[in-house]
């Protein structure tokens, strides 16, 4: 396939090889939708400036690409998408071996459409009924809206620079703290704001050597002994089930943090609109309309 094929053709081309390999494509149902889920992955490929050409696509761009359309697109569109890559990987540019697979990712528009907000008590019932690691990360999570996984990322933010990206004045308006930087979906490093109180307790965790930590197959370089990622979540849920006898999942306190912070800013004199896209880059959200699903 030449350099400058569509999107569509490079789709075309990588689905039509599969369907020639052992019969690896034998229904038409599948074939369409691989080929169209691969269309949009070339696409992405092309705005982005990678290395063109489907056949390209290297495992951690794969990931970077599912984590970016999982605040856009159910979970069954995200498996989809997911099997349509793998199987290009596992049997056409060999990336992955045959019996490995891609991790998977969880649709976070799914999260948020089944989430609700937690109250700052019910919060604080949550902690106290966690062990200390579990407890902090709680806290963390709650002042900062992170996700799970980005809690095993977090750095100071004058020792790892956030990537260049718009950003309103707004930011961060009307709260102090320590600046840190973490890790959100594609890649992207944010600054996030954790107040000097919680910033001193997390400083006094910080580990003398970074560790290796691996979150649903995704490896990362963790700077300070708090939990995060799928370990901590599943412990959120049972001592949320315990200590208010129901559970939202870890996900309701990134739908507290965005119902506060309009909350604040709009309080401060912000337009709406101007406070729905602050909220939205604090979040690491790459659209307001998608901070618009936490504020229900």
């Amino acid at each position: 396939m030449g350099k400058f094929a569509s999107p569509v053709r490079q789709a075309v081309a990588v689905v039509k090889r599969l369907q020639g390999r052992d019969g690896i494509l034998k229904s038409i149902g599948t074939v369409r939708n691989y080929q169209a889920a691969l269309a949009r992955v070339a696409e992405w490929m092309k705005a982005e400036r990678l290395p063109v050409g489907l056949q390209s696509l290297t495992s951690q761009q794969a990931l970077h690409y599912l984590e970016m359309r999982s605040q856009s697109v159910g979970q069954s569109a995200l498996n989809l998408e997911r099997q349509a890559i793998q199987a290009m990987f596992q049997h056409l540019t060999h990336e992955l071996a045959v019996g490995h697979t891609l991790p998977v990712v969880k649709s976070e528009l799914d999260q948020a459409l089944k989430s609700r907000a937690y109250k700052c008590e019910q919060v604080a019932l949550v902690a106290l009924a966690q062990q200390q690691r579990n407890a902090i990360a709680t806290e963390i999570a709650y002042a900062a809206g992170l996700r799970a996984h980005e809690l095993l990322t977090l750095r100071r933010a004058d020792e790892r620079i956030a990537d260049p990206r718009p950003a309103r004045i707004e930011k961060f308006q009307g709260r102090t703290g320590l600046l840190y930087t973490v890790q959100g979906k594609g890649g992207l490093v944010r600054q996030v704001i954790i107040s000097l109180a919680l910033a001193e307790r997390l400083e006094s965790l910080s580990l003398d050597t970074p560790r290796r930590v691996t979150d649903r197959g995704v490896h990362y370089q963790q700077y300070y002994d708090i939990a995060g990622g799928h370990r901590w979540s599943s412990s959120y849920s049972a001592a949320s089930t315990r200590a208010l006898g129901w559970s939202a999942g870890a996900h309701g306190l990134r739908h507290s943090y965005a119902q506060q912070r309009m909350a604040e800013l709009q309080l401060a004199g912000l337009e709406r609109v101007i406070a729905l896209e602050t909220v939205s880059q604090e979040l690491g959200h790459f659209r307001p309309d998608i901070t618009e699903v936490y504020l229900r």
